[in-house]
């Protein structure tokens, strides 16, 4: 192990023990959200006190400066107390990743004798906030809208940026201070605009009915001649280039979480069982070796998505040391997307294989252990596996190019995929 390594394995020990203990209470009060319909505020608000949405955030900026994969090793900790904390916090962790990226090029630029600019110096501001403290939400998606930049619009009225329009799926904004809004701006250029969470004109509904992730608040937003000033308005096309993989990775973690939340519950819950059926293969269910069998596959379930996490986020460490550089960000999809697919496999099989190794008890509603399954195919649902399959497909056999995971390849004259 090098100094480097060794640095990097104290500094994640830290982390982990700084938050053992939150993580631990969050785990305590999940289930109790999940039959009351309750959302996580203290929570979110305890993880942020206690500097978790700094974690990335460089020193300098007033965070610990984590390396990605340590985040990431941390964040998957997080999903197995509470799959829906990870995703509450994607968008927060998306843009401090950007801002890291602008800062990091503006720092090169500068030792190259280049002058500080409007969008370095926002970048830095924007990290200040996040190192003390504050939360960034997100608002992009619109319902029924053909392509990804929907219909809201940002226009500049009596010398004042304006936003208007309605958006949904605005996963973690009802806890943020800021909610980071994409808008088409008046020349048809696509622009993240940062809207204070107490904005006037600004509404967030918390509507978001599916039937698992309950608790991500990613619901309906609705922004009414909601004023933007001008250095919180920045180009859609200054995103980080590998920005869709930390997206992405993000759901790896919430998926390898609950895989291993379902194996810590089985454990539990086979070894205190004090019944079991008439034609069981032992008196007491922890020697029954089929149940030992049952629980010998979630564990491996759970090792594969933990570990496809753990490649993916080591992938990514290169990616985000050369943001301006395509190439690592692109092994880094890749790596990200097939982390995915087992992830999303095994955190599927492990939270159905469950109930084979409970009885009657385990489908008690007082256990809440169907959450993880109904968590799990609602992350999954985010992103389908099959449009990643066929992503990773073309890229091994055609060469398609993963960073361009939103445009879908024409075939060619013989029936192949170009890309």
């Amino acid at each position: 192990m090098t100094r480097a390594d060794a640095v990097a394995s104290d500094r994640l020990a830290a982390a982990r023990e700084r938050f053992a203990p939150i993580f631990a209470s969050i785990a305590e009060r999940a289930p109790e959200h999940e039959r009351a319909g309750t959302r996580p505020y203290d929570e979110v608000r305890e993880l942020a006190a206690a500097g978790f949405g700094a974690l990335r955030v460089p020193v300098e900026f007033g965070g610990s400066g984590l390396g990605i994969d340590e985040f990431f090793a941390i964040l998957v900790d997080l999903g197995a107390a509470d799959s829906n904390q990870p995703q509450l916090w994607r968008n927060h962790i998306a843009f401090v990743e950007d801002r890291i990226a602008g800062a990091a090029l503006a720092a090169t630029a500068a030792d190259n004798g280049a002058a500080s600019t409007d969008g370095a110096d926002r970048d830095r501001r924007w990290l200040e906030r996040i190192g003390a403290g504050a939360v960034i939400g997100g608002a992009w998606s619109e319902t029924g809208s053909a392509g990804i930049l929907g219909d809201t619009r940002i226009e500049r009225v009596d010398g004042t940026f304006r936003v208007n329009g309605v958006k949904y799926y605005s996963t973690g904004s009802i806890f943020a201070d800021h909610v980071g809004v994409l808008a088409i701006g008046e020349s048809g250029e696509p622009v993240i605009a940062l809207v204070p969470r107490d904005a006037e004109g600004l509404e967030l509904v918390d509507d978001w009915s599916g039937f698992g992730q309950r608790a991500t608040g990613s619901g309906t937003t609705r922004l009414r001649d909601v004023a933007v000033a001008d250095e919180d308005v920045i180009p859609f096309e200054q995103r980080f280039v590998g920005q869709e993989a930390v997206y992405q990775l993000v759901l790896v973690s919430a998926l390898a979480g609950i895989a291993r939340a379902v194996r810590d519950d089985t454990v539990a819950a086979v070894t205190s069982r004090a019944r079991t059926y008439p034609h069981a293969n032992a008196p007491v269910a922890r020697d029954d070796v089929q149940l030992k069998q049952v629980v010998g596959r979630i564990a491996a379930y759970a090792a594969s998505a933990e570990a496809s996490a753990e490649r993916a986020a080591r992938v990514l460490v290169a990616a985000v040391a050369a943001p301006d550089d395509k190439e690592p960000s692109r092994r880094a999809a890749v790596a990200v997307y097939e982390a995915q697919i087992v992830a999303a496999d095994a955190a599927l099989e492990a939270s159905t294989l469950l109930f084979d190794a409970l009885g009657s008890s385990g489908v008690q509603r007082s256990a809440q252990l169907d959450r993880h399954w109904r968590n799990a195919r609602t992350v999954v649902s985010h992103n389908p596996r099959v449009y990643k399959e066929r992503v990773l497909g073309d890229h091994y056999l055609n060469g398609f190019d993963a960073l361009n995971i939103y445009a879908v390849p024409e075939p060619d004259a013989e029936g192949g995929a170009e890309g």
